[in-house]
């Protein structure tokens, strides 16, 4: 006996068991609550189908998955924002002045008629206007302090404002044919929109989960003053985040003016209130530091299919919005309390 402990008989030293298919689930997701969007998404699909058996359709299925794409990427643009303790109210008006300014260039450069070439450009300068929006918004807050909240309600006004200014009001029609496919043609059977959905959310998922970025970034939403000891630039980092919302509002912007072959200021006014209850219904903390690419990308599902289900029912646009003001407010009273319990 040479009095070492033996890990097979003690079992202080044992290893710990091996996760179970659930607990691999779920430490995949980021989270547990991603297991439980998953039955959500399941119940919604359930009872939508009870309510009207032609929600259960391949064309609906379709619909909504063109649909889905640029409310899903403006979710994810806020949850990049609450990461670090934020948010950005600006995103939708980012997106209509990114698809306006190519629509402008478009008009200059044969409108309908334009080329592949002429549309890649177009999609560059939409994506400059993104990343020079975010870029502001980024120095705002963490160059002259000023709050998250109010830095980007007041540029989403300005971007709002330059919108309308460059359009007179009415709408920019007339996109190439190349642009328009980016929001209406399909690979194979799956929808381009859906399919550049997919990738951004590997791509985010990548970026947050597998470089030191991501991992900077949470630290900063995280615990903000331990990330100053770190050696992180929080101003930097700051202004990296919202550059990169900025370059995805433009993304949602591309595809929003493609799948309707129009660009206005006023275009998806509801999709700010919507992406943040999505943001937050997907595990995302507002307070920073938390936040799952997977648990957005299972809530926007379930909302679409709830929202679509609702059209069908021929419930009131304007009573759905009324419904997820609600739902927002339920989400983070509950949030609130379980913290609270938690802590006690």
């Amino acid at each position: 006996m040479s009095g070492r402990p033996d890990p097979q008989t003690d079992p202080a030293l044992a290893p710990p068991p091996r996760p179970g298919l659930v607990e691999r689930l779920s430490g995949a997701a980021g989270s547990a609550s991603n297991l439980q969007l998953m039955l959500v998404c399941v119940v919604v699909l359930i009872a939508m189908t009870l309510a009207n058996p032609r929600f259960l359709t391949p064309y609906n299925f379709e619909s909504m998955a063109f649909f889905l794409p640029e409310l899903g990427i403006l979710s994810i643009a806020i949850m990049i924002a609450m990461l670090t303790g934020g948010i950005d109210l600006s995103i939708v008006g980012i997106a209509n002045l990114a698809a306006i300014t190519a629509g402008l260039f478009f008009q200059n450069m044969g409108g309908a008629g334009a080329g592949v070439g002429v549309a890649l450009i177009g999609i560059a300068l939409a994506l400059t206007i993104g990343l020079a929006a975010g870029l502001l918004n980024g120095f705002l807050i963490s160059r002259l302090g000023i709050t998250p909240i109010l830095a980007t309600l007041g540029t989403g006004q300005v971007f709002t404002g330059l919108a309308v200014v460059l359009t007179g009001g009415p709408a920019i029609v007339g996109f190439p044919a190349a642009w328009n496919a980016i929001g209406n043609s399909k690979i194979g059977p799956v929808p381009v929109p859906f399919a550049i959905f997919l990738v951004v959310c590997v791509g985010v998922w990548l970026l947050l989960t597998r470089t030191p970025f991501g991992l900077r970034l949470l630290l900063i939403g995280t615990n903000p003053r331990a990330a100053v000891f770190a050696g992180i630039r929080r101003g930097r980092m700051l202004i990296l985040s919202y550059a990169l919302t900025g370059v995805l509002a433009s993304v949602a912007g591309i595809i929003l003016s493609g799948r309707t072959n129009a660009a206005k200021s006023d275009y998806g006014a509801s999709y700010l209130l919507q992406a943040i209850l999505i943001a937050v219904l997907g595990g995302t903390n507002p307070a920073g530091g938390k936040g799952s690419v997977l648990g957005v990308a299972l809530a926007v599902v379930s909302l679409v299919m709830l929202s679509s289900g609702f059209q069908m029912m021929r419930v009131s646009n304007h009573l759905i919005d009324a419904i997820w003001g609600g739902f927002l407010i339920a989400v983070l009273a509950v949030n609130v309390f379980l913290a609270y319990r938690r802590a006690g």
